[in-house]
Parts: C-alpha cells; structure tokens; sequence
C-alpha cells in the first residue's frame, strides 16, 4: 500500500509540475475512516489513505488531474479545494490581524 501512495504522490506532483504548475508541500494524514462506506471500483471501502497536495496550477491541469484521479484505481475519492483567486488571498502573513 505505501509504495502505491508513494507512486501516486509522485505522479500526481510529476503531472502539475511538467504542465507548469508549483507544488508547495505535501501532507500523509495516514489511514483513517470514511465518512460513509463507498464503493469505488466495484469493491467497497470503510478506511482510505488520506494525503494532502498543496499546489499551484491553471485550471485546465486541474481539470485533467481531476479526471486522471477519477479513473486510477488506487482513489476512492479526490478532492480539490480553491484557496483563492489571487497569490495574495492564499499567502499567510503573521504580521496580518484578522
């Protein structure tokens, strides 16, 4: 199983990175349960690898990851979240009050 994340997290960044995208870190959140059992490849699933990829790219790369993950069968289910339009709406600055 650690060696499919591992490939996975490497083509995943290999493929933002090779369309011009950034990628800014990674985090291994490790197995944990699912909301609700899902079933995914013909098979059903209770627990999944969660990981974490922070990364910069065009919309249309996302698009396209999107679908990459949507057909490999090591993903249950992938998610994206948009931080923000802009470099500025996603920087943290400490010496910012909120």
């Amino acid at each position: 199983m650690e060696a499919n994340l591992k490939d996975l997290v490497r083509t995943s960044a290999k493929f933002v990175l090779e369309r011009g995208g950034v990628v800014r870190g990674f985090e291994n959140w490790g197995v944990l349960r699912l909301p609700t059992r899902t079933r995914r490849h013909q098979e059903y699933f209770e627990d999944g690898h969660y990981w974490l990829m922070h990364f910069d790219c065009n919309p249309i790369v996302m698009r396209e990851l999107q679908k990459r993950f949507s057909g490999d069968p090591r993903v249950i289910r992938g998610n994206f979240v948009k931080l923000g339009e802009k470099l500025e709406d996603i920087i943290y600055r400490p010496d910012q009050t909120s």
